[in-house]
């Protein structure tokens, strides 16, 4: 017997879990954690709630609250949401718990006293309306490697670890002005004295999956910087030092902490160390928009302190939503506490699992889980364990019918039915969960072919023996069946068992022990329905109906028509405001529609000025208005493919690098006039619906006065 302690990823508690939470992490420990239980390997699985990020802190801001306030409601949902889901977790706690601020504290202590943390001068981003420094996630800018909008510690889009004072264009995101750099000091870990020991852990673990290990040497390239762990903040672990007052451990190194205090305080309840279990096997299931944290940074502050490292990170891709990525500021998420509201949490766990390997990014379509539901749960799995009760009910008064005189179909499909839980038990050693739940479809699919090809509603008129053995053997399988789904759909598979009147399925062995001639099932319920049409269809409706109130929400920022409406100066060119608006009646607003706006708008007079009629246009900021910023414009379009003009959404950060370089300009600048392009269509699209349109917008414009 092995002991294994499973961590899952701290989530931030600054909101609920929606779909992605559960696909990348939580779900696949849990199916991971109880295959090993049922093994009867002796599992720690643990987690907390991350409750002093700077997400926190600029929530309550906003809020006027203060953070212990925000993470306190979030780490309820959370809990709630990840209760509601099955995840069998066995501790899960706050990084605001006494015990996380001692063991966080005195680790730091510790490197410290070993001379593996030093003082250091630095320069700092600083809002001098805010009046204070801004860590990491205060400050949103462009990444200064791919030209995407990140934030002040990462870019998603590249995944690059970031500083703050490296982003093109910082915004102070309480106030959203330009900070100025000031002189400060923080705490630095000598993380380059580890380069090698760190190349060596990456290189020589064959556990780590192929995704986490090609991550960590892209960066291990680069060489590795020392890294600084302290930030200027009220909320968060203060330094335990004298000399730091107002400095905080940056909330990556005590966050990664949460597994140990969850660990610890696991062990204060129970009096069992969970060092043991560390110490024999330490498992991660993160998401890989933390690879580099978990790969690099968090093995590094273990090597210094002296402990083992994990022997495994396992990192789940993206899940994006209907074809997009999922955005929780456009309210385009499925959050799980309405999926489980209105759907069996064991529908979820089984399309999340089966619809594309953890290591690969997927897309959650309602249409997908629909079919997937029908298809495989209710007509495959469902028809298959139905069919089996219902007649043995009919036939052989719900017992099991005595075996004897096999034929070869019988021997072939007994064969397969035995060799499934070694199968399915092998994927999921290897994380192969999705092989697992795939096998398990396949072997129903194998029994109702059985089934059918047996005909037992006609054997039990021509030969009662070959009904019998039909019976005896989709039974087998019904049984094999609750003990292989218990890790992936625990409800179901406790359903499953008590019709078949057994004990609850917890150990992977009795999957094959067979049910004895005579046994008594207990009458057939329905275990798996269809999902209707007008079901799915309001789902997708709620969806598009969230989007539409977060894009009208955001609208509200910019200038309305009436506002249009005040303005003094007359233009005298209604009448091609009146052909733009009748084009724009027919189609979607596109890029080529774009120029062809911006070359007429030239007609009307100087382009320096009229160009900031373009909504979005003045966010082009230190670049002067003038004609030949329509030239960069116009080089920008051209650059771009037919298909990139009419889908704007392809523009992917690749795309971008090569306009740029057709153009002659930077991806940093694409951004900048993709991002002007957005507003334009969104003020488009709100002149359509409004009375009097473009024409009613143009009508009498003083342009001195026009201000977003």
């Amino acid at each position: 017997m092995s002991k294994i302690f499973i961590s899952c990823a701290l989530p931030y508690a600054n909101g609920p879990c929606h779909l992605g939470h559960i696909r990348s992490t939580y779900l696949p420990a849990d199916i991971y954690a109880r295959y090993n239980r049922m093994i009867d390997n002796d599992v720690l699985l643990v987690c907390a709630t991350d409750e002093h990020g700077t997400p926190i802190a600029v929530k309550a801001d906003k809020e006027n609250k203060k953070p212990i306030e925000i993470a306190k409601r979030y780490h309820d949902m959370i809990v709630r949401d990840v209760e509601s889901m099955n995840i069998s977790l066995d501790n899960f706690t706050r990084t605001t718990d006494d015990l996380h601020y001692e063991i966080a504290q005195n680790f730091f202590l510790e490197l410290y006293n070993k001379g593996l943390i030093y003082k250091k001068d630095i320069q700092q981003l600083y809002c001098e309306k805010c009046n204070k420094f801004l860590p990491d996630r205060y400050v949103e800018g462009i990444c200064p490697v791919c030209g995407s909008e990140a934030r002040g510690d990462h870019c998603e889009k590249c995944g690059r670890a970031l500083e703050p004072t490296e982003l093109d264009e910082p915004k102070c995101l309480t106030c959203g002005s330009t900070p100025v750099i000031k002189d400060t000091y923080q705490y630095f870990f000598k993380l380059s004295e580890f380069e090698d020991d760190l190349k060596d852990y990456i290189d020589n673990n064959e556990n780590l999956p192929a995704n986490v290990r090609n991550y960590a040497k892209n960066w291990l390239k680069e060489g590795l910087k020392d890294w600084v762990l302290t930030r200027d903040m009220d909320w968060g672990i203060p330094l335990p030092l004298d000399e730091a007052k107002g400095k905080v451990l940056y909330v990556w190194v005590e966050a990664f902490l949460g597994y140990i205090s969850s660990a610890a305080q696991w062990s204060r309840e129970t009096g069992i160390k969970w060092e043991d279990y560390w110490n024999d096997t330490a498992i991660h299931f993160i998401g890989k928009d933390i690879i580099y944290h978990h790969s690099i940074f968090w093995p590094g502050l273990l090597k210094a302190y002296g402990c083992k490292l994990p022997d495994n990170i396992y990192a789940g891709e993206f899940l994006s939503l209907e074809g997009e990525k999922m955005s929780t500021s456009k309210n385009w998420v499925v959050w799980i506490a309405d999926f489980v509201d209105k759907f069996d949490p064991d529908l979820l766990r089984y399309y999340l699992t089966i619809n594309a390997p953890l290591n690969k990014d997927t897309d959650f379509s309602w249409d997908d889980f629909q079919r997937r539901n029908n298809d495989e749960l209710a007509d495959v799995i469902g028809n298959f364990l139905h069919r089996t009760f219902t007649f043995t009910h009919k036939f052989f008064d719900g017992e099991i019918p005595e075996y004897k005189n096999p034929s070869a179909e019988d021997n072939k499909f007994k064969e397969i039915i035995e060799k499934l839980p070694d199968t399915v038990g092998e994927y999921i050693s290897d994380f192969e969960f999705r092989d697992g739940l795939l096998e398990i479809y396949r072997v129903a699919k194998i029994g109702n072919k059985y089934f059918n090809d047996q005909e037992p509603w006609k054997a039990v008129k021509e030969d009662m023996q070959k009904a019998a053995n039909c019976l005896y053997l989709s039974n087998q399988l019904a049984k094999t069946l609750a003990y292989v789904l218990k890790p992936y759909i625990p409800n179901k598979a406790d359903a499953i068992a008590k019709i078949i009147n057994l004990t609850t399925p917890d150990e992977w062995k009795d999957a094959k022990v067979p049910l004895a001639e005579g046994h008594k099932i207990n009458k057939a319920k329905p275990l798996f329905t269809k999902i209707e049409d007008d079901v799915i269809n309001k789902q997708k409706e709620e969806l598009q109906k969230n989007l539409k109130e977060s894009e009208d929400e955001n609208m509200s920022d910019l200038i309305s028509i009436d506002d249009f409406d005040k303005v003094v100066i007359k233009i005298g060119q209604v009448k091609e405001a009146e052909k733009i608006e009748k084009q724009l009646k027919k189609k979607e607003f596109d890029l080529d529609d774009y120029l062809t706006q911006l070359r007429q708008i030239k007609k009307m007079g100087s382009f320096s000025s009229l160009l900031k009629l373009v909504p979005g246009m003045n966010q082009l900021k230190d670049v002067k208005i003038d004609d030949k910023e329509f030239v960069r414009i116009e080089a920008m379009i051209c650059s771009m493919t037919k298909a990139e003009r009419k889908n704007p959404k392809l523009l992917n950060g690749s795309r971008r690098v090569r306009i740029a370089k057709g153009s002659g300009t930077s991806v940093q600048e694409i951004n900048k006039f993709m991002k002007s392009f957005e507003m334009t269509q969104k003020m488009m699209k709100q002149m359509q619906n409004n009375k009097g349109g473009m024409k009613k917008m143009m009508k009498g414009m003083d342009l001195k006065n026009f201000k977003f």
